[in-house]
């Protein structure tokens, strides 16, 4: 099993997201004691704590300097599986980022689903509410339903079977859209894929994100739209 975190400057959120992924971790080693995972967190270009506050962790620490969220990926993966006596064969790729917080189930319900015959899980993402408006949070609870995932693609909470990200050609090296380029990849060779919300995790609402067009651009544009203030009436 592989956790692949990438990170840039995020001293403010990496500790819970670490303290999520332990625990995470402990309750998959719970059900399967002799679970071997690789948990490995991509520092790329971080000028602020974010390092030492990795180091406080039980994870794996690579420092880059690509300031590209796709290179950050695709070395975690690759290191990750090196340390792994399975190798790139049937082991599982679960991938998240810095500012997010994953629920205990995160790694469980990947691999049930991945035990079920999955080369693809995309798993669902909610903001951080308290990031957001009273407006903005309740339209996402509107148009979010529990129970019907609606099958994007979020490299927040991405899992992937690793034979099969090796013949889809990895993450590319890419500035932002590396997971859904990869997805792509991945449909074009036939990967069975489940969408799921029962591992749903919590990112961070801010506005402004590590990428240009990721999902903070994406709540930048929606709280644009609901929080807009309303045509004033002809003649007011």
């Amino acid at each position: 099993m592989a956790v692949v975190i990438p990170a840039h400057d995020e001293e403010a959120l990496i500790g819970r997201c670490l303290a999520s992924v332990i625990r995470a971790v402990s309750r998959a080693r719970e059900r399967e004691p002799d679970l071997e995972v690789a948990v490995v967190v991509v520092l790329d270009a971080c000028t602020d704590t974010t390092a030492p506050q990795v180091g406080r962790w039980p994870v794996v620490a690579i420092e880059i300097a690509a300031r590209r969220v796709g290179t950050a990926r695709r070395v975690g993966v690759a290191h990750a599986l090196s340390q792994l006596a399975a190798g790139a064969g049937d082991t599982w790729i679960a991938m998240t980022d810095a500012d997010t917080v994953v629920p205990p189930n995160w790694i469980t319900h990947q691999l049930d689903l991945a035990d079920a015959g999955a080369d693809l899980v995309l798993g669902t993402v909610r903001p951080d509410f308290a990031d957001l408006s009273a407006r903005h949070a309740a339209y996402w609870r509107a148009t979010h339903h529990r129970g019907r995932p609606a099958g994007n693609v979020h490299g927040a909470n991405l899992g992937v079977r690793a034979s099969t990200y090796a013949r889809a050609g990895g993450i590319p090296d890419l500035v932002e859209h590396e997971d859904v380029a990869l997805v792509r990849a991945m449909r074009g060779l036939g990967a069975r894929e489940r969408a799921s919300d029962e591992h749903e995790v919590e990112t961070s609402g801010r506005f402004t994100g590590r990428t240009p067009g990721g999902y903070a651009a994406f709540l930048a544009r929606v709280h644009a739209w609901v929080d807009a203030p309303p045509l004033a009436a002809p003649g007011a």
